[in-house]
């Protein structure tokens, strides 16, 4: 139980032997850090400080793939069906809309990622649409019928029908 009540930074020298990247990841990162501020950069574990750097890079594109994937879903299911659409409905496109907007304005470059996304996407957000309405695939467009500037726009909403 006192490994629980330990504070989290690390104490002392930064220099001290700590845990290894495959034996306690948060461990490492707070020591890397720890390195890093105290200026032992000949102690940082550069190679894995690299591809953890990178990764969060490729976790950011990951979510704006993601969010846009449900947001397309949605917009696809609100135009198919009106008589369906609920408050579920329209806080999720409004949420996934916010999200989006957040982690463009952290990550400004992935703006690019998010208007080339949605005909990628599109394929996996028809099928969605399509399972969740109950409707047929065939009464989802074969290509994404929304500019990635309307599925983005706060102001946008689809019309009535299917629109195939």
């Amino acid at each position: 139980m006192a490994e629980l009540d330990a504070p989290s930074r690390p104490r002392g020298d930064p220099a001290e032997s700590g845990a290894g990247y495959e034996e306690d990841f948060f461990r490492w990162t707070e020591r890397q850090a720890a390195l890093m501020r105290a200026g032992r950069t000949d102690l940082v574990d550069w190679e894995n400080v690299a591809e953890e750097i990178e990764s969060l890079g490729r976790r950011d594109r990951r979510a704006v793939k993601s969010r846009l994937r449900v947001l397309i879903m949605h917009l696809l299911k609100w135009r198919a069906q009106p008589q369906a659409r609920s408050g579920s409905w329209r806080n999720t496109i409004r949420t996934q809309r916010a999200e989006l907007r957040d982690v463009l304005a952290d990550s400004p470059s992935l703006r690019r990622v998010a208007r080339s996304v949605p005909a990628k996407v599109y394929p996996l957000a028809r099928t969605g649409a399509a399972d969740e309405t109950g409707l047929e695939l065939a009464m989802f467009a074969e290509e994404c019928p929304f500019t990635a500037e309307q599925v983005l726009d706060d102001d946008f909403w689809p019309e009535d029908g299917p629109g195939r």
